[in-house]
């Protein structure tokens, strides 16, 4: 099976929040993931949409072979949490405390669907089946 993959670095929100938006594409076909990401008003739907993008560009223009996108879906997709910039704050009586500003990294694997092909052939067996039963009674 022909596997494309893109991945996300260093994205300025936190991993939990872009789970969200990542959580509703993933099994879905290209088309409708994309759809659904564009409808999404969540700030990381935009980041998420340019990713699957581009993960679907690399299927189009790979050298080996050029896949076709009605074919791609969301295989596996995933968000790990990237490093996290430490800011401080002051508060009161001359103490500061910390803010921690999270990232993510976002990786994504597209995958093209099984052909008709094999269904056809699991399909002629058990009609051969049927036949063969049929003939035998």
């Amino acid at each position: 099976m022909n596997e494309v993959t893109a991945k996300l670095r260093f994205y300025r929100q936190s991993p939990k929040k872009v789970r969200q938006v990542v959580d509703l594409i993933r099994g879905r076909d290209v088309t409708l993931a994309q759809s659904q990401l564009n409808a999404l008003p969540k700030r990381a739907a935009l980041a998420v949409a340019k990713l699957l993008a581009s993960a679907v560009a690399n299927a189009e223009n790979r050298e080996k072979d050029k896949l076709d996108r009605k074919d791609l879906f969301v295989k596996e997709i995933k968000v790990d949490q990237g490093p996290t910039y430490k800011r401080f704050r002051p508060r009161a009586h001359g103490r500061a405390s910390m803010i921690r500003k999270r990232t993510s990294h976002v990786s994504i694997v597209l995958a093209e669907r099984e052909s008709n092909g094999k269904s056809k052939t699991q399909n002629s067996k058990s009609e051969k089946n049927s036949k063969d039963k049929n003939i035998k009674s």
